[in-house]
């Protein structure tokens, strides 16, 4: 596979960093994963607009979003048929190791971009859901810029699989936020809650279809807090994400939500699909 590197395709093996880069040194840069459904970009306005937030949260300039665009092109079209997922990752750059950055303009951002296939998760998980597990969320207060400093994500996600869990989700003062790659949704009484979108949640793209899709087909949604105990009292629970798309919950810190995956859950992945393009 091919991946794109500062203005040159070369092969994966012959992509290089600097050990000067502010992305492996203190984790300065941000990122965008966009799903390819049949070689197409899954709602590639939206990430962009995303990507474009989070580049102005951290103060980097120097990127045209819109010269990724035939980036994307072209390494997708290593892919052409099933399903990839579109990685795109901007630092700010490159120069000798110091704590405050440089000045706009003084150095170059490094972009990376790359596409590779993605296995879509198996039809008997979907069935059967998945189990989580809670987590105290003690990641910083700017969880709506999608940074490549994901360390307190990573180790509740392994926290997770330790367990034999498929996810974690994490609880401030009690209440929900989201899990650590993906939002998360419950339903009662045929209406769905979600945590609103604040600076300790990161505004999903999947989260925002998801709404529009249950809206459009007559479901009721509050984008309300709640709490971890009122995960246990649920009718359904479910994940939303990029690559997770919906993805029913059946356990919860070993409480069972459930027999098996719910049918406002199933209902909602259906819609997405069809929004996809996915046959």
């Amino acid at each position: 596979m091919q991946v794109y590197l500062n203005g040159e395709f070369m092969a994966e093996e012959e992509a290089r960093v600097s050990i000067d880069d502010r992305g492996f040194l203190f984790a300065d840069g941000v990122y965008e994963v966009v799903h390819l459904y049949e070689g197409q970009p899954f709602e590639w306005d939206r990430h962009i607009a995303r990507l474009t937030r989070s580049l102005d949260g951290v103060n980097i300039s120097g990127v045209d979003v819109q010269t990724l665009v035939p980036v994307r092109d072209r390494l997708a079209a290593d892919v052409p048929t099933g399903e990839a997922a579109l990685y795109i990752q901007i630092t700010r750059g490159t120069e000798r190791r110091k704590h405050a950055p440089p000045a706009p303009g003084t150095i170059s951002p490094t972009v990376l971009m790359w596409v590779r296939p993605v296995t879509p998760i198996p039809a008997e998980t979907i069935e059967t859901g998945v189990s989580v597990i809670t987590v105290p969320d003690d990641r910083w207060a700017k969880v709506w810029i999608k940074t490549i400093g994901l360390l307190p994500n990573v180790l509740a996600k392994g926290k997770a699989v330790e367990q034999g869990a498929f996810e974690a989700i994490f609880v401030r003062d009690g209440m929900v936020t989201e899990a650590t790659s993906a939002n998360v949704f419950r339903v009662k009484n045929q209406v769905l809650q979600t945590a609103p979108v604040t600076n300790y949640i990161l505004p999903g793209i999947t989260r925002q279809v998801v709404i529009e899709l249950a809206r459009q087909a007559g479901y009721q949604v509050i984008e309300e807090p709640f709490s971890a105990d009122d995960l246990g009292t649920s009718d359904e629970l479910f994940l939303s994400g990029t690559l997770t798309e919906v993805l029913p919950i059946t356990v919860v810190d070993g409480k069972r939500i459930g027999a098996a995956s719910g049918p406002v859950a199933r209902h909602l992945l259906s819609l997405l699909h069809q929004r996809a393009g996915r046959v």
